[in-house]
């Protein structure tokens, strides 16, 4: 850390989660995305605040489940600017896990470097270890072998994914986000395709398509370089697309990366369906109602030309069911829940830190009850659902998923921003769900 002053210093005391932090001033808590970045300014996006608060949560399962061995975890924020990922990874974990942390910040701006260093030095963490690495991700990140990467740059990740991967030790976790939805969400198609190889459909679920073309260039990054991967959480957050994944030194992964590679079709004729559940991809079923998509191995013959086709794209589950399981509203609060002090150095009332834990909350919402069907095959909106059967008002996204339970179907309300539930139902059963709900709300 250098003596003199960062750019900009002192700031705001500003917190997030659990932890201080000095920003070069207050954030909008209405922000979305990503501000311009000027020369010498400290970026921090508010926007990002949940992906930190499900960062904290993914490192506490990881560490404690063993998932990362037993001796010490070296973890790099890779993309860092502010610092505040690292410094609330260092904070927020238990001090027992966190005794175990040495947690880098990496940036190519000194500035930032010598900014997180000294607000860490203000407020310093109880346990672990901090340190600072300058230069370009693509480089600096081959230094030493990581268990964690995180990558959260301005755009598209894929220009750092196979350096990354390489400097990952025998046992690691990669964090990936993508901040060019308009890409990978099927809106701009050029981009898509010159970066990911791949197509989307505007619908209802392109986010999630976006979210599964991401998983599958990450899995084909990984494969590259005879790793493979196992998904650990996907989620869609406002202005970005995130993947987690644990990334092992398996060739035999690598070599059955096709099978969990595939395409997504909307309106599927009865031949594509017949396909599908063949695969296994759908749950068999003898009605004749068609689903509103299915997906299809990567072997199946598509026409370029067909505007119903999505992918390339990862056709497997898009998470881990006890990852998931363990991110509870209790244990986001227990982790990263804001607590109120008179003498708090950001002068926070009561009521800035309920809020505060309001947001903590609402980053876990639905994730650990979504654990339950996260190895479905069926997405399903419910605007959609109800639009596809011409029906009136769209069904509760919870009473669905209560009436395929009682019919002994795995189903959960998900954490995909659309009114939205996951279910192994055959397609009969859903639509039997969404008549029997709206037949009974008929009845009062």
């Amino acid at each position: 850390m250098t003596e003199s002053k960062p750019v900009g210093w002192p700031g705001v005391v500003h917190r997030e989660g659990r932890t201080l932090t000095r920003v070069t001033s207050l954030p909008d808590s209405e922000s979305k995305g990503p501000a311009a970045k000027s020369k010498d300014s400290v970026f921090h996006n508010p926007a990002m605040a949940g992906s930190r608060t499900r960062s904290v949560m993914l490192m506490d399962y990881a560490i404690e489940s063993g998932m990362l061995g037993n001796s010490e975890v070296r973890a790099l924020d890779g993309l860092s600017a502010s610092g505040l990922r690292a410094r609330r990874w260092l904070n927020e974990l238990p001090s027992e896990t966190a005794s175990r942390l040495i947690a880098t910040v990496g940036d190519m701006n000194q500035n930032a470097l010598d900014w997180a260093m000294k607000t860490e030095a203000d407020f310093p963490s109880n346990n672990g270890e901090l340190n600072s690495l300058l230069g370009d991700l693509r480089a600096s990140v081959i230094s030493q072998g990581w268990h964690w990467v995180d990558i959260d740059p301005f755009g598209s990740p894929v220009p750092f994914l196979d350096t990354a991967i390489q400097s990952l030790a025998r046992r690691g976790v990669l964090e990936v986000s993508a901040t060019d939805t308009a890409a990978l969400t099927g809106s701009s198609k050029n981009p898509l395709m010159r970066r990911y190889g791949a197509r989307v459909r505007l619908d209802k679920l392109k986010h999630d398509s976006g979210l599964r073309v991401l998983m599958a260039t990450v899995a084909r990054a990984t494969a590259r370089h005879d790793r493979s991967i196992i998904p650990l959480l996907s989620i869609w957050d406002s202005h970005h697309l995130r993947v987690s994944v644990r990334v092992l030194r398996l060739m035999e992964g690598a070599n059955n990366l096709e099978s969990s590679l595939g395409w997504r079709v909307y309106n599927p004729t009865e031949e594509e369906v017949e396909a599908s559940t063949n695969s296994g991809l759908l749950p068999k079923d003898s009605s004749t109602d068609l689903p509103i998509r299915c997906f299809l191995p990567l072997s199946h013959p598509v026409a370029r030309e067909d505007k119903r086709i999505s992918g390339p794209m990862w056709i497997g589950p898009m998470g881990d069911k006890d990852v998931m399981a363990s991110m509870t509203v209790d244990r986001s609060l227990e982790l990263c829940g804001a607590i109120y002090s008179e003498k708090d150095p950001a002068n926070w009332s009561q009521k800035n830190v309920e809020l505060e834990n309001r947001k903590v909350a609402r980053a876990v919402r639905n994730i650990a009850e979504e654990s339950e069907a996260i190895y479905s095959h069926h997405l399903i909106a419910v605007d959609e659902l109800a639009s596809w059967h011409e029906k009136g008002s769209p069904p509760s996204p919870a009473k669905m998923v209560a009436y395929l339970k009682e019919k002994g179907h795995s189903a959960s309300v998900s954490h995909y921003a659309e009114p939205s539930f996951r279910t192994d139902a055959p397609w009969s059963v859903v639509v039997a769900a969404m008549d029997a709900i709206g037949s009974a709300a008929n009845d009062r």
